[in-house]
């Protein structure tokens, strides 16, 4: 079984590719500091919150102000850009459904993180990349991608499947987020009510490349995620971990109807009267 969308390049691909004027790689980590330690050559970076977040909305930039940063660093309409990053492409992913969000289809996702590149001893660079600046237009939305807390909160009890895609201390209400992550956490701990408990880890193997498409259908199948023509709502703690859980199931298995709340706990564990649940 196939995957249902061309969404993921080799990285023999991108080694082919590393003087194709057509193509942008772009790398997004977790950890900003690692682009300057190396990175494939060529590559653009950028910090998914310095560049990619309106720091007093906590929201994407507005179609205008995405377009100037993407112009600005060399990429157009035209190009296709390659995303990869640390974390398992954490925010590789969480940038693929922005580009997607704002209409841009020529975008692609290397098949595993920043540490495959460097662990098949390929080369890297700690040069800035210089491209003259160009012009990137945002013509559409596509809204159907993403949820907002009110969307979330009409799917309580009905048709939606909510996926939470932390891990099981997260989701039981063990811990409110991840060690190192304490000042970003929640009032309260615990998950939606009714989500499923499918960990975003669980669809990669061990080098961060995403398991087959049969292996991917059964594991969402079997957490009752997929299996009929329901929508499908993931979340996480800020909306970079279920951006990738959202790729493998609408770019990957092909399901229609999935958006990404990425206002995800850090927005519903603080907000007043939502209810929550707590344990496995």
């Amino acid at each position: 079984m196939s995957y249902a969308k061309d969404v993921l390049v080799e990285t023999d691909w991108v080694a082919a590719h590393l003087d194709d004027d057509s193509v942008r790689v772009v790398e997004v980590d977790e950890d900003p500091t690692l682009y300057a330690a190396g990175h494939i050559p060529g590559a653009i970076g950028l910090d998914w919150k310095a560049d990619l977040q309106d720091p007093v909305e906590r929201n994407f930039l507005g179609p205008e102000d995405f377009g100037a940063l993407m112009g600005s660093r060399g990429i157009s309409n035209d190009h296709t850009v390659v995303l990869y990053g640390d974390r398992n492409n954490w925010f590789a992913a969480y940038t693929y459904w922005y580009f997607r969000h704002y209409g841009h289809q020529a975008v692609k996702l290397i098949n595993g993180p920043r540490e495959k590149w460097i662990a098949e001893g390929r080369e890297t660079s700690t040069e800035v990349p210089s491209f003259a600046a160009t012009s990137f237009e945002v013509t559409s939305r596509d809204c159907s991608i993403r949820a907002f807390r009110d969307e979330v909160q009409a799917a309580l009890g009905g048709d939606t499947h909510l996926v939470d895609v932390r891990s099981p201390q997260e989701f039981s209400g063990e811990i409110i987020s991840p060690a190192g992550y304490e000042q970003e956490g929640a009032q309260r701990a615990g998950h939606i009510p009714g989500a499923a408990s499918v960990p975003w880890s669980q669809a990669v193997n061990e080098d961060g490349t995403f398991r087959s498409a049969g292996e991917l259908r059964s594991l969402y199948t079997d957490k009752g995620v997929l299996g009929d023509d329901r929508p499908v709502i993931a979340y996480c703690r800020i909306g970079e971990r279920s951006a990738h859980t959202w790729f493998v199931l609408h770019e990957l298995l092909g399901h229609q109807e999935v958006k990404n709340y990425d206002g995800s706990w850090t927005e519903w564990g603080n907000l007043v009267r939502a209810p929550i649940e707590r344990g496995a």
